[in-house]
């Protein structure tokens, strides 16, 4: 007679194991999205206006020859050339991967044959990596000379070149200076058609 009790038992919990498995399986659950805006590959603002300053090291060489900036030749073969410390600033556009903007520039000679110099480019290029950029560059500019005298008067010509920015992370520092924050450029322009070679290299700072 015990046996028949611990029989109606055993059949009681096998019955309520699937019920309560199915029971389980139909309970609803939440997912939580969470919706992120898009970013540039070193991870600031997609799009937006980013601000920029910097100070950078400069050399320019200018060819001894005629062009239409109307730069005098130098006789015996002599190039106007010298060292500048130039101050630049401007705006990128971000536009996701790539970026658009402008940028002035005041140079001042301290070395050489160069007094003054300053011009104004628009800028276009690609962000590469953590926080680096490579760009292109076309504007104008204008250049007066030591060489000359107080007199002299200023030359202007286009202007073109290309360059580079790198952050933080790409140089090995780890991010010291979070996403925006400084920079090294290098930068390569010229004065005209290709009349003159213009290197410089500095820091410039984002905003």
């Amino acid at each position: 007679m015990r046996m028949f009790p611990l029989a109606a038992a055993v059949a009681a919990a096998t019955l309520a194991v699937p019920a309560f498995a199915q029971d389980m399986s139909t309970t609803d659950t939440t997912t939580t999205t969470v919706t992120t805006e898009p970013t540039a590959p070193d991870g600031t603002r997609a799009f937006g206006i980013e601000p920029y300053v910097g100070v950078m090291g400069t050399w320019q060489s200018f060819d001894n020859e005629a062009y239409g900036a109307g730069v005098p030749r130098l006789a015996n073969g002599e190039r106007l050339k010298g060292w500048e410390v130039t101050g630049v600033a401007g705006f990128n556009v971000p536009l996701g991967p790539v970026f658009i903007g402008a940028e002035g520039n005041v140079a001042k000679g301290v070395s050489g044959d160069i007094d003054w110099e300053y011009g104004a480019a628009g800028r276009f290029g690609v962000r590469a990596g953590e926080s680096g950029m490579i760009y292109g560059k076309v504007g104008y500019q204008w250049v007066n000379f030591d060489r000359f005298g107080k007199n002299s008067p200023d030359f202007d010509a286009m202007t073109y070149g290309i360059g580079f920015e790198v952050g933080p992370k790409e140089i090995g520092l780890g991010g010291i200076t979070g996403n925006s924050g400084v920079r090294l450029r290098g930068e390569v322009s010229t004065f005209g058609n290709a009349h003159s070679l213009r290197p410089s290299l500095g820091i410039v700072t984002h905003f």
